[in-house]
Formats: C-alpha cells, sequence, structure tokens
C-alpha cells in the first residue's frame, strides 16, 4: 500500500468515526475485507455499512444504554435519511418512549414530530460534531412547525438538512446582538441548509402546541429556543425555556430538547 493511499484511508478513517462514531471501523473492515476476497470497496463498504447500520449496532447500543430513534413513521421520523443512516439518531430509552409518547399524542392535530440530530450509539461524553453537547443520550434537535404558501399547516419544512432557515428573523434582537459582539459561529448554520426547499412561515399555533408537549415530558430538563420565539409564541411563563447564549449557535431554525 504506497504512503498516499494510506494517508487517504486514515484521513477518511478519521473523517467517518467524526461523523458516525462507527463509520471508521466499518470502512477499516471493509479494507480488510475487500483484500482478503478481492472485491472492491465500493461493493464491500456500503453492504458492510448497511449491515451494521440496520442490525449489528442497535443491540449494541441498546447494551450502552441507547435506542435508535426510526427511520420512517406517521408520527416520528428524521428530517431525512442522513440522520439515522449517519448514526446520529440514538437516544437513551427513557427519552424515546417519552418522544414517542409525545408523538402519538401530537399526530391526533395532524403534527409529526421531525428530528433531527440526536446522539450517536455508545459513549457519554463522544463529541457529535458540531453541537456542544448532544453526547449522553439526553439530547435531541426537534423541526419547528411550518404553513405552506397556501397559510396551510403543513409537516414540509425549509430546508434539507432542517437547520439554517431562521423563523420571525425581524425580531431576532439576540442574533443582531451576538453577532455584532463578534460571535461568528451564531448564525453558522445557514450554511448548512443543503437546499431550501419550501417557502414556508412559522407555524405559530403548532410550534406552540409542540413545544407544550415537549415540555409536558416529566423527565423534561430544558428546551432551548430565541427570545424572539418565546414571545411570539406566548410561552413566556414557561421557565424550563431557555436562552442558550451568544457561544453556541441560533435557535429559530429548530428546538433542542434535553432530559435530567
Amino acid at each position: 500500500m504506497g504512503l498516499l493511499k494510506l494517508i487517504g484511508h486514515i484521513i477518511l478513517i478519521i473523517v467517518l468515526t467524526t461523523m458516525t462514531q462507527v463509520g471508521g471501523i466499518i470502512w477499516l473492515l471493509a479494507v480488510i475485507i475487500s483484500y482478503q476476497t478481492k472485491k472492491g470497496k465500493r461493493i464491500v463498504f456500503p453492504l458492510l455499512y448497511l449491515l451494521f447500520n440496520l442490525v449489528i449496532i442497535p443491540p449494541i447500543a441498546s447494551h450502552f444504554g441507547r435506542e435508535k430513534l426510526p427511520w420512517f413513521g406517521p408520527e416520528l421520523q428524521p428530517r431525512n435519511w442522513f440522520y439515522p443512516l449517519a448514526f446520529r439518531n440514538y437516544v437513551n430509552p427513557e427519552l424515546k418512549l417519552e418522544l414517542e409518547d409525545a408523538a402519538h399524542v401530537l399526530y391526533k392535530s395532524g403534527i409529526t414530530i421531525t428530528y433531527l440530530d440526536a446522539n450517536l450509539p455508545f459513549f457519554n461524553g463522544f463529541p457529535l460534531l458540531p453541537h456542544l453537547s448532544h453526547n449522553d443520550g439526553k439530547k435531541i434537535d426537534i423541526s419547528l412547525m411550518y404553513l405552506d404558501e397556501q397559510g396551510q399547516p403543513t409537516n414540509k419544512k425549509p430546508s434539507t438538512s432542517g437547520y439554517g432557515v431562521f423563523a420571525n428573523t425581524e425580531n431576532s434582537y439576540s442574533a443582531k446582538s451576538c453577532l455584532s459582539k463578534g460571535y461568528w459561529q451564531y448564525d453558522f448554520t445557514k450554511y448548512l441548509t443543503f437546499g431550501t426547499l419550501n417557502n414556508l412561515k412559522l407555524d405559530t399555533k403548532k410550534t406552540a402546541q409542540l413545544i407544550k408537549q415537549l415540555l409536558s415530558i416529566p423527565s423534561s430538563q430544558k428546551l432551548f429556543i430565541e427570545p424572539h420565539l418565546k414571545t411570539s409564541l406566548g410561552l413566556s411563563a414557561q421557565s424550563k425555556i431557555r436562552f442558550t447564549g451568544c457561544h453556541a449557535v441560533r435557535h429559530d431554525d429548530h428546538i433542542h430538547l434535553q432530559i435530567k
């Protein structure tokens, strides 16, 4: 194996491990199997990756206190396939059960809980980049609710990733303040939309309903949204709703929920 090829493998292992926690190990196994069987890595790696994602990792993660959230479902689902495929859809069993209960209640009102980044399968403290937390199975990001171009409630989202399209930005004094103080990362998620798909407006009624249901979870500890959303959604009396401060990214494109 040439030096450049070895460096390429090392870089790929680092990237896959950073993004998915276990992808680097899967790539290393794929290289070994490909060498032994003379099969191309382009065939071995995808098959091995899916085998680990769907069959091998979930029961092992369960043994370590993490459960995967569903890939698809009418009540609780990811924004797109990336989150479960990248092993970023794991939470502890308590949070999974309570999310499923909340989703069941909300679905009766036409609300589907759409999750974004949750946690990786193993080990407290392993960072889920680019987040500052999401490292203990107790945190999850959830999409806001929106109105379509006709002003009707919809479960569609404005961006491919679910991040980066900020709601009611004209009232975001916190964003103006943080950016003016030099916190460049504060609205960095605007570069992570991976495309804006729909021209949607915030559904204040259903977003408030979603947040209230999440806060009713017995173990809920904190919920992060921007201060201007807390006010406009009529949730000023909710003490569990917090402002992250300028050191994190803004939360008027998604909800951050964490339990005790």
